[in-house]
């Protein structure tokens, strides 16, 4: 019995000198690391932090710990970090937040939060580990684009304007086209209804009205183009809700396509038409652009305009899709393959 005892006691001792040299091990490697990093227990309340963060908020050591942690962010973004906070410990959903964290400067930066749940076997929170990472600089980059491209579009809708002016202004001289020139001005105050669609847009310049599923997209953007009202453009296939994640970079693309089959393909042609069908598969949706009718084409393309590249790029980056495109002598047939998940959250 007493042998049993000492070899139990020599086994604790190993094991609590391996505990320290991983707590050791633990620290050194978070203490590398160029981001905040801290942990907390399973209820929340915070017992670690690493070297970075003392060195960004200059606050002594130890102060933050427990709930302390939360004076240090903007008043005006206290609550939402802690509302955020209690959903993660009540559902063990990861927790993701944007807040302005107070730098030892004394200034508030912008800085993005992230933990995850730590789980044992039986599939317990045992711990949250989390980093905080300083975003000021591109929040701040965000937002001088966000202001360039809010008045880029400004003028580029003072274009549209005047266009439709102009019109109405011909249209006086020669009352016999007044129908036609009506025509024409709403379908030009449909192309710049159509161009705020297009731009990137961030969580407070993203239109109210803008169509939340595929079809009404796709609809949207072609609603310029005489086809539409026509009857020359079909729509057919699955459709599916679409936020505002998704809604640019698939506005993008149709607004490219109809552009070049206005200048080149079925849009170009009283007779032109273009087939539009969608289709599940599995996680991903394929979207076909038939046309037919349109000028004959003789050969592929040597060089992809800008826009064609950026809707390319658009449609891979943020929906992690493609595009392939076959050009036959009828007219492109274009499919389009995307992620269904990153179309709506």
């Amino acid at each position: 019995m007493t042998e049993y005892k000492e070899t139990t006691e020599a086994e604790l001792f190993t094991a609590r000198n391996a505990l320290r040299e991983s707590d050791l091990r633990f620290q050194t490697l978070a203490d590398s690391f160029p981001h905040m990093v801290w942990s907390t227990l399973p209820d929340g309340f915070h017992d670690y932090y690493n070297a970075r963060w003392y060195e960004f908020t200059g606050v002594p050591s130890g102060s933050t710990d427990g709930e302390a942690w939360n004076g240090m962010f903007h008043p005006d973004d206290q609550e939402r970090a802690w509302s955020k906070w209690r959903h993660s410990l009540e559902t063990g959903e990861p927790y993701e937040i944007e807040y302005r964290l107070r730098h030892h400067s004394g200034e508030y930066r912008w800085t993005l939060g992230r933990a995850m749940p730590m789980r044992d076997a039986k599939g317990r929170i045992v711990r949250w580990m989390g980093t905080c990472t300083d975003i000021d600089e591109q929040k701040k980059q965000a937002e001088q684009n966000e202001i360039l491209s809010r008045e880029l579009s400004h003028r580029i809708k003072n274009i549209f304007a005047v266009v439709s002016g102009l019109i109405g202004l011909s249209a006086r001289q020669k009352p016999d086209h007044r129908e036609f020139a009506q025509d024409l001005q709403h379908r030009v105050a449909a192309l710049g209804r159509a161009h705020e669609f297009v731009r990137p847009h961030s969580e407070h310049s993203q239109p109210s009205d803008f169509p939340e599923s595929l079809h009404g997209i796709i609809r949207e953007i072609l609603s310029p183009y005489p086809a539409l009202t026509e009857g020359r453009v079909r729509i057919s296939g699955t459709d599916l809700r679409v936020d505002d994640r998704g809604a640019t970079p698939i506005a993008l693309l149709f607004h490219e396509l109809a552009t070049n089959a206005s200048k080149y393909g079925a849009f170009a042609s009283p007779d032109g038409i273009v087939e539009i069908s969608s289709r599940c598969d599995g996680d991903d949706i394929t979207i076909d652009w038939v046309e037919q009718g349109g000028p004959r084409i003789s050969r592929t393309p040597e060089r992809q305009g800008f826009g064609t590249r950026l809707a390319e790029l658009s449609i891979a980056g943020q929906l992690g899709g493609s595009i392939d495109r076959e050009w036959r002598p009828q007219g492109l047939a274009a499919t389009i393959k995307v992620n269904s998940k990153r179309l709506c959250r």
